[in-house]
């Protein structure tokens, strides 16, 4: 009974969380003439209310791709057509999908006490940067998110048929979860080759596939009879035109673009070719490791893996990816002050550092062997002392959180050199991305050295 009134009063700070973020300005605002995400949002409602199917995607005179044309999956384009007949707040979205999947991913899918689910479950809800996203800039993504959360439930749970569905749902919502696909499969896959593809294994895996093309072929349905309808979706979908990556987003294309100017020297089919490479050689250890052990603990370090490498190498990146694998936040700082979202920026974050330290003791149980950094110490030759790498880790956290604390004072308050305009922005871009690279090979690290006969499912968090 106490766990449920815990589990209750993490809902509802999650909630007041959400509806305080929602007071406050939203994405261009009075910012004509695209306005801004919120404009994006009402025009889709407009376009998939008013207009029939075969029009949604293609430029016509009643539907201008280049004011907030569709650019999202078939989902999204069903989502806005419920929200422009009945009620639009993102709210009602994360009530009855992403809400829901953190509350049963925490009782059913972290190990330990009662209090250490439903610690977890509120830091999950009051992360700050999924609820200034989708409240504050205003956008959908804890549909895709929660599905993808449900999906990752389903398979932990057994129920793989399920899960797939539910992923497939997310990947139909946003063709942004790709960056967790390569985990999905080939987990999947994994464990069907265990059981063995000439036998029971192979039944299963007919099973997925058939369950994954049904629902795909459902949610695409009315795009199906005209292939040029089908490959005009898919051309806004993925807009290679664009070129590598947009805004000061901190991956590593716009990091060395600052030394470098790769836009301009190299042609945008390079620019894709060579992402492309990049990305697959950056997630194809975790990929391969997954499937030679398709444990639920390397399907969750895959999917962290998966969704940073994808962040840091893919084509195309905007800053919001980062949420999919849901780190540091103060990359998305110079999109927030854009927005005048420094406030909610500044009290959610300290929220969320305060709770994550304190309710889910972050800072305590740090020793090398609980972070999983001993086959580090065979690195270091015996003629030299050996080091305390959760030590280390300690001093680099307390840098960061420094780092994060300065750059967001600067950004906010600071003007920088009329000769450099962009300056907080590229240090901010810059200083992200490489803490993501860090958190990336820090994850690989602990996923590739896990021994073959420890049991590590127990120690999921």
């Amino acid at each position: 009974m106490e766990g449920w009134s815990l589990v209750s009063l993490c809902v509802l700070l999650g909630l007041t969380a959400r509806w305080a973020v929602s007071l406050n300005p939203y994405s261009g605002a009075g910012k004509a003439p695209l306005f801004g995400d919120y404009e994006a949002q009402r025009h889709w409602q407009e376009v998939t209310c008013n207009l029939p199917v075969h029009q949604w995607y293609f430029n016509t005179t009643d539907n201008d791709l280049d004011y907030w044309g569709l650019d999202y999956p078939p989902l999204t384009a069903y989502h806005s057509l419920l929200c422009g007949h009945g009620d639009h707040d993102v709210l009602i979205a994360d009530i009855f999908i992403y809400i829901p999947a953190v509350v049963s991913y925490c009782l059913y899918l972290v190990n330990g006490s009662v209090k250490k689910k439903v610690a977890t479950m509120l830091c999950i809800l009051l992360y700050p940067g999924l609820t200034l996203i989708d409240y504050g800039h205003f956008q959908y993504n804890g549909v895709s998110l929660g599905l993808t959360l449900l999906g990752v439930l389903g398979l932990g749970l057994g129920r793989d048929l399920l899960g797939s569905v539910a992923f497939t749902l997310a990947l139909n919502y946003k063709q942004m979860e790709l960056y967790h696909s390569l985990p999905f499969f080939c987990y999947l896959l994994g464990k069907c080759a265990k059981q063995g593809l000439t036998g029971r294994g192979l039944m299963q895996l007919l099973k997925i596939s058939v369950t994954v093309l049904v629902t795909f072929a459902l949610c695409w349905l009315p795009f199906l009879s005209d292939p040029g309808q089908l490959l005009q979706v898919v051309h806004r979908l993925f807009p290679v035109a664009r070129g590598l990556f947009e805004d000061k987003v901190a991956n590593a294309w716009c990091s060395l673009n600052v030394l470098i100017k790769i836009k301009t020297l190299l042609s945008t089919e390079t620019q894709l070719s060579l992402s492309l490479v990049l990305t697959l050689l950056a997630v194809l250890p975790s990929s391969i490791k997954l499937f030679t052990r398709p444990t639920l603990w390397q399907f969750k370090l895959a999917l962290v893996n998966s969704s940073l490498a994808f962040f840091l190498f893919s084509f195309q990146v905007h800053e919001k990816s980062i949420l999919l694998p849901e780190h540091l936040f103060c990359s998305m700082l110079p999109l927030l002050l854009k927005d005048g979202l420094l406030l909610p920026y500044v009290v959610t974050s300290v929220a969320f550092v305060y709770y994550s330290v304190y309710l889910l003791s972050a800072l305590e149980r740090s020793t090398d062997e609980q972070l999983r950094l001993q086959p580090l110490h065979t690195l270091i030759p015996p003629c030299l002392p050996s080091l305390s790498f959760s030590c280390i880790l300690k001093w680099k956290f307390a840098f960061s959180l420094v780092a994060m604390g300065g750059l967001s004072f600067a950004s906010a308050v600071m003007e920088p050199p009329a000769r450099l305009p962009d300056l907080f922005p590229v240090l901010v871009s810059v200083f992200s991305f490489l803490q993501f690279l860090g958190l990336l090979l820090y994850f690989n690290l602990v996923q590739l050295t896990e021994a073959a006969g420890k049991k590590n499912n127990k120690k999921t968090k």
